[in-house]
C-alpha cells in the first residue's frame, strides 16, 4: 500500500508558482480521492496559536485546519497562522481556514491570505452558491469575488501556474472549498447540493453537530446504533458515492484501522494541538498521583 501510494514531495509538488498563492488544492484532493496519492493528512490547529503553528510546520503535514469559527483571532492572527504553515514548511503543508461562517468578507481574507477553506453549516442549495461565488473570481464562475490588486506583486508573485490564463482564473482552480454537512437538513439536501453546485471540492460529515441538531448524545464521532442516525449515515454515504465527490474526516487511528480509513478519506486530520497538549496534563496528574500514593 504505502509504495502504491508513494509521494515522496508531499504536497511541494501542487505548490503554485509563488508560496503567496493558494496551493492547487483542489488537484492533490482530486489526486489523493483517486487513490494516484495518499489521502492528505494533516493537524487541527484549534488554539490559534502562532507559536505552536510555527513549531509544527517543520513536521511538513500535507494539511493543517486553522479554526477561525471557533478560536478568537483577528484577521491578522488568521493571515499570520497561514502564512506560518505555508513558508515554515517551505510549501510542504496547506493550510484550510475554517471560516466563521458564510460571510462574504471572511472568505475573501482567508483566500486572499493564500488559504483553502472549509466553510460550516451549509445547509442548501442557496448556502452552498453563495459560498463558491464569494471564492470565485468572474462571472464564468458565478464568481463575486473581489481581486486584491496588491496581494501578489506584479511580475514577481503573481505569475499564473498554467502561463496561458490569468493569474486569478488560474486561482480559481487552486484553492479549494470544503464544505460541512452539520444538520439532518443538510444530509436530506446533500444531493441537490452536489447536483447544482459542482464546484464544492469535499465535503465533510461534522457528526457531532448533526447529532446534536437531532437530538441525540454527542458522541464526538463515536460510532452508535440509534436507528434514526443510521438512516442518516446512509443518506449521506450514499449521496457521496453517487456524486463520487472526496469526502473528509478525522482519524486517529493507527496501523491497518489507519489505512482502513483511509479508504474512504481524500482528506484526514490525524491530530490536534488541543488534543496532544491535553496529555500534557494528564501526565501531571499521573505523577502527583504517583507521589501523593507514595506517602
Amino acid at each position: 500500500m504505502a509504495g502504491k501510494w508513494a509521494n515522496p514531495q508531499g504536497m511541494q509538488r501542487y505548490a503554485a508558482p509563488s508560496l503567496f498563492q493558494p496551493h492547487r488544492a483542489r488537484e492533490a484532493i482530486r489526486d489523493a480521492h483517486a487513490k494516484r496519492i495518499p489521502p492528505l493528512m494533516g493537524y487541527y490547529s484549534g488554539l490559534s496559536s502562532v507559536p505552536i503553528t510555527r513549531f509544527l510546520a517543520p513536521f511538513g503535514f500535507d494539511v493543517v485546519w486553522i479554526d477561525w469559527e471557533h478560536t478568537s483571532c483577528n484577521v491578522e492572527t488568521m493571515t499570520t497562522l497561514v502564512h506560518e504553515a505555508i513558508f515554515m514548511s517551505e510549501g510542504r503543508t496547506i493550510p484550510f481556514v475554517r471560516v466563521p461562517g458564510h460571510e462574504h468578507a471572511a472568505i475573501g481574507y482567508a483566500l486572499d491570505a493564500g488559504a483553502s477553506i472549509v466553510v460550516p453549516q451549509v445547509e442548501t442549495v442557496e448556502d452552498a452558491r453563495k459560498v463558491v461565488s464569494y471564492a470565485k473570481f468572474g462571472s464564468a464562475s458565478n464568481g463575486t469575488r473581489s481581486a486584491p490588486p496588491f496581494r501578489l506583486v506584479p511580475g514577481l508573485t503573481d505569475m499564473p501556474h498554467d502561463g496561458v490564463r490569468s493569474v486569478w482564473q488560474n486561482v480559481n482552480d487552486q484553492a479549494a472549498i470544503m464544505i460541512q454537512v452539520e444538520t439532518l437538513e443538510a444530509i436530506n439536501n446533500l444531493d441537490a447540493i452536489l447536483t447544482e453546485v459542482p464546484d464544492i471540492d469535499l465535503v465533510w460529515l461534522g457528526s457531532l453537530d448533526a447529532r446534536i441538531s437531532m437530538n441525540l448524545p454527542a458522541g464526538f464521532g463515536i460510532a452508535t446504533d440509534e436507528p434514526e442516525w443510521q438512516a442518516a449515515l446512509k443518506t449521506f454515504d450514499d449521496t457521496m458515492r453517487k456524486h463520487n465527490k472526496p469526502r473528509g474526516g478525522f482519524s486517529f487511528a493507527q496501523g491497518e484501522a489507519l489505512v482502513k480509513d483511509a479508504q474512504d478519506y481524500a482528506f484526514m486530520i490525524l491530530a490536534a494541538d488541543v488534543k496532544e497538549l491535553s496529555s500534557v496534563g494528564q501526565q501531571f496528574l499521573a505523577a502527583k498521583a504517583l507521589f501523593e500514593g507514595s506517602k
